[in-house]
């Protein structure tokens, strides 16, 4: 199945997708911001009032499908913007962001993405697709965000597959943590927040018996935002310059898991660790 698999998505020339462009336009309402807040279990939220925290802009300039344009994992069928790789499985690998200016509230948002690099790659489990985007955020100031965002496709579930790669704490030492118990109700308000039909976040059966997958997948981007969020925690109000995360194994609804981090002379680095101890995300800040 997978030297089919492969050998067909060869046969497309993903490559050609290479430079393919997609646009989005949207108003920067207070109405996503506020939810965010509440899904964090914020009180008093730790960013400035009136614009947008780290990470929000993922909220807006979505991509809105029509029902009968979605695949039976709940994405929109490849082929158009993204390549029509035949790998079914498909999750964030990870990206970098900077930070240009703070984005304001009632803001007009312009989203150009551009896809810069597919890739094919032989893993541990079959062969892998990486595809690399390139996202410009403006808003009437100008460039707000640069965002590079890594995806990748794998083909069909195997027994013990689920890592990616295994990776140890970076530090024994820490200066901050937190625990979340990532239950279906987290995983429907910020698929929600975003949009996001994939059925791996919330269709038990389908995460188990088609995508061989323990439990329903937290969002790569939720994971993300909870360290962000951790680090504005001990940090309220300072302003992010750059963002970097790197997803290292998925994580799952079955069991809580830890956010760490520590300062550093730039501003953070954090990670994200699996009930078995494993960095299941790391990822860096710079602040001002």
């Amino acid at each position: 199945m997978e030297a089919a698999l492969s050998s067909q998505t060869e046969s497309l020339d993903l490559k050609t997708w290479v430079g393919k462009r997609e646009e989005a336009v949207d108003l920067v309402t207070a109405g996503p911001i506020a939810a965010l807040a509440a899904l964090l279990d914020h009180e008093t939220a730790p960013w400035p009032s009136g614009v947008l925290p780290p990470l929000a802009h993922w909220f807006y300039c979505l991509n809105r499908t029509r029902q009968t344009a979605l695949d039976t994992d709940g994405h929109e069928r490849r082929g158009g913007f993204l390549p029509p790789t035949a790998l079914p499985r498909r999750m964030w690998a990870g990206g970098s962001l900077s930070f240009h200016h703070p984005v304001r509230l009632g803001s007009v948002f312009r989203r150009s993405s551009v896809i810069t690099e597919v890739s094919e790659k032989q893993g541990r489990s079959g062969p892998l697709l990486f595809v690399t985007i390139d996202h410009r955020l403006e808003d009437s100031k100008g460039l707000a965000i640069r965002e590079r965002q890594d995806l990748v496709y794998r083909g069909p579930a195997r027994k013990d597959d689920n890592t990616i790669s295994l990776h140890t704490p970076p530090s024994r030492d820490f200066d901050w943590e937190r625990t979340i118990a990532p239950d279906p109700v987290l995983l429907f308000r910020y698929s929600a927040l975003t949009f996001n039909a994939h059925r791996i976040h919330y269709d038990r059966d389908y995460c188990l018996n088609h995508e061989g997958y323990p439990g329903l997948v937290v969002h790569g981007p939720l994971i993300a935002t909870l360290l962000a969020d951790l680090y504005l925690r001990h940090n309220p109000g300072v302003e992010l310059s750059e963002f970097s995360y790197r997803a290292q194994s998925p994580l799952f609804d079955t069991a809580p898991f830890q956010l760490r981090g520590r300062a550093t002379a730039e501003g953070a680095e954090l990670w994200a660790l699996a009930p078995d101890g494993q960095v299941a995300m790391t990822a860096q800040v710079k602040a001002g």
